[in-house]
């Protein structure tokens, strides 16, 4: 397995983050009843690439994934899930061992049909397949379950630019949220523990999104390796 770098390691636990990373329907406020929320039963957010890309012109940033979307809801199908829907992401996290923004283009995939443990699983195989380090997923549950311990907040009107700017000027959040990534029509998607729900509503509006926007689904991630 290849080695991953510092900074690999951090748009790794941001994919979320961003990673950043979705084409989702949820609660139209973050103090909306769980039983709100629209979702699928779980998501993953992964991607094929290995390297460390520090150039937002680098033309690899342009590849919309296609032969990686058709394996990985292959390996969905095959372990007994459902695919949904997939989307792409534009991924900007901070490297602090290269002291600057690292980008990353990667899918969103929708799961249906599918517990804790057949998740585990899929993300695992998908991260031995692709040589990643870890495979974020996330599953979507009522906001009073004892297994939530993290929020997916999607708020329209934001560039990767943007997030790339405001990651350089706030220490707070590119060391706790690590960065964030941005859907093709202009969605921030932010995948980060419960109790930096508040540091992430602060970065999202620093970015001049408007938070009466922002759709904020709770449940449980996990990084798989």
């Amino acid at each position: 397995m290849k080695n991953v770098t510092t900074g690999r390691r951090a748009r790794l636990l941001a994919s979320a983050v961003a990673a950043l990373l979705i084409g989702a329907v949820g609660a139209p406020s973050t103090f909306a009843s769980p039983d709100a929320q629209d979702c699928p039963a779980a998501e993953i957010f992964a991607t094929d690439n290995t390297a460390i890309i520090t150039d937002p012109e680098d033309p690899r940033l342009d590849t919309r994934l296609p032969r990686f979307r058709h394996e990985v809801r292959q390996i969905i199908r095959a372990h007994g899930a459902r695919p949904g829907p997939s989307e792409l992401l534009d991924g900007v996290f901070w490297s602090e061992e290269l002291k600057q923004a690292t980008y990353e283009r990667s899918r969103e995939f929708d799961v249906e049909r599918v517990g804790r443990d057949g998740l585990h699983h899929i993300a695992g195989v998908i991260a031995k397949q692709y040589r990643q380090e870890a495979v974020l997923t996330f599953r979507c549950l009522p906001r009073t379950s004892p297994e939530t311990d993290a929020v997916e907040i999607e708020v329209p009107g934001v560039r990767v630019s943007d997030v790339r700017e405001a990651l350089v000027a706030d220490p707070e959040a590119r060391d706790k949220l690590g960065g964030g990534s941005v859907t093709l029509d202009g969605r921030l998607v932010l995948v980060a523990p419960v109790d930096d729900l508040p540091l992430a509503r602060r970065f999202t509006t620093d970015l001049g999104a408007d938070w009466g926007q922002a759709r904020v689904r709770y449940g449980d991630r996990e990084f798989v390796s």
